[in-house]
């Protein structure tokens, strides 16, 4: 990378910044374009001094952690955030260690197979990072249209934190988030460095909705449970979910969703193309 690029791109974000945009009063007699280092720092949380090695190059390796507040103190939208973390990425030269195995993304054919006995019901499986790495065509039908199976390979943690339509999928949107880094501090505890990137990655993109919820006290993920769904074809859902853990091996797990009542049996049929009562729902 060209000499100085991070810094330089941070230069250009706090210049491209007002301080009307963060809430800040112009004052007088004002030179600087877009906001002062002092005025950024003071947002941030972190020194005047501080700020100025990593604009001027002398610092190349803040923490996840500094970025994500930068970030923040900016107001600063998923692509500026993401092209941070990319920034930050190529100054570190960061490879990961080869001893450690990728996360598979590949699943065994008695996996597959499992799957596809369960169609019509949307299941899918999941490794450590939360990504999809496999699913029935009933998931499929019930996630795609939210966006959540857009990126390559479908990651529901991604989705859930940094795109703006989780939140309209999931009315209960906290309790899914604070569920999403259950599973994660869970895997953490693995000392998987992928799991860590990913970590890295989601504070910088995601701010102060995901390090909150790391930060907090951890605890066990919930297994099963109740969730509610919005599909932009069939509305509002109630859905139960099973968790099926995987041998420890594949690293894996499958998730299930069953409908929670009738309302949610009737609806998923529909979007399945069944006849009424083809997926019966959780107790009858």
């Amino acid at each position: 990378m060209s000499e100085n690029e991070l810094g330089a791109y941070l230069r250009g974000l706090r210049e491209s910044v007002t301080p009307a945009d963060v809430g800040l009063p112009a004052g007088p007699r004002r030179r600087t374009p877009g906001l002062r280092r002092s005025e950024l720092a003071m947002l941030a949380g972190i020194s005047v001094e501080y700020l100025a090695r990593l604009e001027q190059g002398r610092d190349r390796h803040p923490s996840a952690q500094v970025l994500a507040a930068l970030c923040d103190a900016l107001q600063l939208p998923l692509e500026s955030r993401a092209q941070l973390r990319h920034l930050l990425k190529a100054e570190e030269g960061h490879f990961m260690c080869g001893a450690a195995p990728m996360p598979a993304r590949e699943v065994r054919p008695t996996v597959r197979a499992l799957l596809d006995r369960l169609e019509p019901t949307p299941a899918v499986v999941r490794n450590l990072l939360g990504e999809a790495v496999a699913y029935t065509e009933a998931y499929a039908r019930l996630m795609g249209p939210v966006g959540a199976l857009d990126e390559d390979p479908p990651s529901l943690l991604r989705y859930v934190f940094t795109d703006p339509r989780a939140r309209d999928a999931y009315p209960d949107w906290d309790h899914v988030a604070d569920e999403q880094v259950a599973l994660l501090h869970y895997d953490l505890s693995r000392r998987d460095p992928y799991v860590a990137e990913l970590v890295k990655e989601l504070t910088i993109t995601a701010g102060a909705a995901f390090t909150d919820r790391l930060a907090a006290p951890s605890r066990l993920p919930s297994p099963t449970g109740v969730t509610r769904f919005v599909h932009p074809q069939v509305g509002e859902l109630r859905l139960a979910y099973e968790t099926l853990s995987l041998p420890e091996a594949d690293g894996q797990h499958v998730l299930i969703h069953l409908p929670a009542d009738a309302t949610a049996g009737r609806a998923l049929d529909r979007l399945q193309g069944l006849r009424p009562g083809g997926l019966r729902a959780v107790g009858d």
